[in-house]
């Protein structure tokens, strides 16, 4: 069972979204704990919490949704309905292909479902490693806020190293965490590896920080960020599936990075525990 922080990362939405849908019937909470309140959810929710985020950017409105998911249409016809939706907005303004992306990403993980390749997943120690980053904030977790914050802070993290005379000494490390205000924000960390000492680089808003070692899930994406979705739930519904409990947000570590983004190779690092260690 994930917890609603969890769970709204995992769908790439908000908690204060989750606790609307419940409050209108549209995706309650598998279950809610009666010693605390809290609200807990399971990956299979997952499911329909796609088709909602789908059927809502085709313009749907809540109450319509929920009877097209009472109807049980299925992904096919989801997938004609994403594909109406995609011509309509190529013809839009360009600030609409951010939600493009995000529309080809759900319909993505609604064909994904009932696959999960056991051998995708790794368990692993991640060790100890120091990144030079810069940081900015993201209002929400959501791929259209995340991507206009972190690509323009590595296009400026790498010429202020340079500058700085530090090389890179291995991959990009873009990490998260809940931003300071609140409200669902995010801070983004767009990093690299290096070597020398922990600081500040200079006045460029460079710091060089040491990450420590930690116990984590790991699986491969394959393709663009924008298309991380699929792989991201892959491994939800594999900790659940085998007992282990997200800590936090994952680290996304570049292998490959060609020109072409569909070549990009990247591996997720979630930080786990599992669920006996919690007794």
């Amino acid at each position: 069972m994930f917890t609603i922080g969890d769970f709204a990362r995992y769908g790439r939405v908000s908690p204060r979204m989750l606790r609307h849908y419940d409050a209108v019937g549209l995706l309650h909470p598998d279950r809610t704990d009666p010693a605390t309140g809290y609200r807990l959810y399971g990956a299979a929710q997952l499911a329909r919490l796609n088709r909602i985020i789908a059927l809502k950017d085709l313009g749907f409105t809540l109450q319509q949704v929920a009877v097209v998911l009472d109807e049980q249409v299925g992904p096919e016809e989801l997938r004609g309905m994403l594909r109406l939706r995609r011509a309509e907005l190529e013809e839009a303004m360009a600030a609409a292909a951010t939600r493009l992306a995000g529309v080809e990403a759900r319909l993505r993980s609604i064909e994904s479902e009932g696959r999960m390749p056991a051998d995708d997943v790794v368990i692993k120690t991640v060790p100890a490693v120091r990144v030079a980053e810069l940081t900015g904030t993201a209002e929400s977790y959501e791929p259209h806020h995340i991507g206009p914050v972190i690509g323009p802070l590595y296009e400026r993290l790498f010429p202020l190293l340079e500058g700085a005379g530090v090389r890179p000494a291995g991959p990009g490390i873009a990490r998260y965490e809940e931003a300071p205000e609140g409200g669902g924000a995010v801070s983004v960390h767009a990093g690299v590896t290096v070597t020398g000492p922990v600081g500040p680089v200079g006045d460029t808003g460079v710091e060089v920080v040491e990450l420590p070692a930690f116990e984590a899930a790991t699986i491969v994406h394959r393709g663009a960020m924008d298309d991380v979705l699929p792989t991201a739930q892959t491994l939800a519904r594999w900790l659940e599936a085998h007992g282990y409990r997200s800590t936090g947000y994952a680290r996304e570590v570049t292998l490959e990075c060609p020109p072409d983004r569909s070549g990009w190779v990247t591996e997720l690092q979630e930080p786990v525990m599992t669920c006996r260690s919690e007794g």
